[in-house]
């Protein structure tokens, strides 16, 4: 009861910090750092046997862990629609007990103490409406009539399938093994690379998966179906090579084998910006999924059906690449390489990806195109939530697409602000570079921003990132017949913000720096048209005043 009454305590502190929003207590144990999960995994070993037929899972979850402090209770997560058969750790069986998605584990942990805890579980998992935006399972069948499973769970959590410490935090930074066990006439794939196939019984294979690299937990996944594999390789620039591995259904080969070319051509693209693929190691492989796609490491899904864009739409006609491979393999550099720590700062995954698709243009295209593509996207901000959520809790994200998208547009603002493109493509090479295999929070990239280019752009981030509203340039004109004044401001929420801005005098483009107070700029001549543009930052322009 005592210890009940401690939660209680963090759930009314909860509801306190994030005001009017509906996080419960069940939020709280998901999405805070609680001292219940005061423990560093290193490691997960993960024995899965999926029934299709009955859509359940029954496995083994090892634990590979460190205490960070004395633990008498430790967290384990595991949604409740799955059972938790028994937990064991150096042999010997635990007590636990159950509050919503929550294991509390009895223990004696002391600090510093290495341990393995063994969860058997089983039951059936969360089935997806409309995957990969609800997270859960995907019981669907192939063309050929054949079972064709998998799993997407980014937001909703690894934790509805297999128990872990679902918090983005924690990355098992030895890796992890992953070992599927189905029907023998089916092939199961999942991150890192294929160590082995064994045969389980007369009917049943297990295939056995090795991830070398950190991985976030939702990123974790599983591909069922008849699938048919080929290979091809990636030659970086400093000569190394990279296995690509290609899985599709089995009628789609020779369509994949001539659609996935463009995988290298995006490969050189983001090596050219970042560095070379982060993943190396586990190297890179395209799964053919029955839902759209999701980034997960090393194993990306797809299910953009061979079509350019986003299901054939979305991108200007006049470009030709396949949107879904772009922008999950972009997520390998941000979202999977570089990953936020609580899903509070989930824009540094969306917005940096979406914004690396632009980049992916302007290489392939020129900066005009990079212009027009960023352009076609600004139709879907929506300026109604900060890109900053509340910490600590199960924050999911918006109802909208503005951590894609003014994620996006916020990045290619502050490079409008920075005024110079060499220095632009340092910083974020860098920052990716820093950061790379690590878990951050947004105030991590504003503070690289600001020492990188020794200027500080606190108003410029408190705005983009913790207002809904973006500024609105105001501009009046006041003129005779042989002068021209131009009076300019910003409308914002934070009164020191400045930015650069570009006003269209009779078709000519002129820079200009703005600011909350007004400013002003004179000519000796009128003009027939003066209007505001924002083709390169995030600014909305209101009406010229006469």
């Amino acid at each position: 009861m005592k210890y009940l009454s401690a939660i209680t305590l963090l759930f009314l502190v909860n509801l306190l910090a994030v005001g009017q929003n509906a996080f419960g207590l069940k939020d709280s144990l998901r999405g805070s750092l609680r001292p219940e999960r005061n423990y560093d995994v290193s490691f997960y070993d993960l024995d899965v046997t999926v029934d299709i037929s009955n859509q359940s899972l029954k496995g083994v979850c090892e634990i590979h862990l460190t205490a960070n402090q004395a633990l008498s209770v430790l967290q384990i997560d595991l949604y409740e629609k799955m059972n938790i058969r028994k937990i064991t750790e150096g042999g010997r069986e635990l007590k636990f007990q159950r509050t919503y998605d929550a294991i509390l584990v009895q223990t004696n942990l002391k600090k510093g103490e290495n341990a393995v805890f063994k969860c058997f579980y089983d039951g059936k998992p969360q089935t997806a409406k409309h995957a990969p935006w609800d997270g859960g399972f995907v019981w669907a069948k192939d063309q050929n009539n054949k079972p064709w499973v998998g799993v997407a769970c980014e937001g909703a959590g690894a934790s509805l399938w297999w128990p872990n410490k679902d918090h983005l935090s924690d990355e098992p930074e030895k890796g992890m093994e992953i070992h599927i066990t189905v029907p023998s006439e089916l092939m199961a794939i999942s991150n890192g690379n294929l160590s082995k196939v064994t045969e389980t019984d007369k009917t049943h294979k297990t295939y056995h998966w090795k991830v070398s690299y950190p991985i976030n937990n939702y990123n974790v996944s599983l591909y069922i179906g008849d699938y048919a594999h080929f290979s091809d390789q990636y030659n970086a620039a400093d000569g190394s090579v990279l296995p690509l591995d290609y899985y599709v259904v089995s009628y789609n080969v020779e369509k994949a084998r001539n659609h996935f070319e463009q995988v290298k051509k995006m490969l050189e693209v983001y090596e050219h910006f970042f560095d070379k693929y982060p993943f190396w190691n586990d190297g890179y492989a395209l799964v053919e999924s029955p839902y759209l796609g999701m980034e997960h490491q090393s194993a990306i899904a797809y299910g953009n059906n061979y079509q350019r864009g986003y299901l054939g739409g979305r991108i200007p006609e006049d470009l030709n690449f396949d949107y879904i491979i772009v922008h999950e393999s972009g997520h390998e550099y941000f979202g999977n390489a570089v990953s936020c720590r609580d899903h509070a700062d989930m824009w540094i995954h969306e917005g940096f990806t979406t914004y690396l698709e632009s980049l992916y243009v302007e290489y392939l295209f020129g900066r005009k195109a990079a212009l027009k593509y960023l352009d076609s996207q600004r139709s879907m901000i929506q300026n109604k939530h900060p890109l900053i959520g509340p910490r600590d809790v199960n924050y999911q994200g918006f109802p909208d697409s503005d951590m894609y998208y003014k994620g996006s547009w916020a990045l290619q603002t502050l490079r409008f602000a920075i005024k110079n493109d060499s220095n632009w493509f340092k910083l974020i090479k860098g920052f990716y570079n820093t950061y790379k295999y690590k878990n951050i929070d947004s105030e991590t990239f504003f503070n690289y921003v600001n020492n990188f280019t020794k200027k500080d752009f606190t108003p410029f981030f408190q705005q983009y990132f913790y207002h809904a509203e973006i500024p609105k340039l105001k501009i009046k004109v006041e003129s005779d017949s042989n002068r021209t004044r131009i009076i300019y401001k910003l409308i914002a929420s934070e009164e020191k913000l400045e930015l650069p801005v570009e006003i269209s005098i009779d078709g000519r483009v002129i820079p200009l720096e703005a600011g909350t107070k007004e400013r002003n700029i004179e000519f000796r001549k009128k003009f027939k048209n003066i209007k505001g543009v924002n083709n390169q930052s995030l600014v909305e322009v209101l009406p010229v005043e006469n």
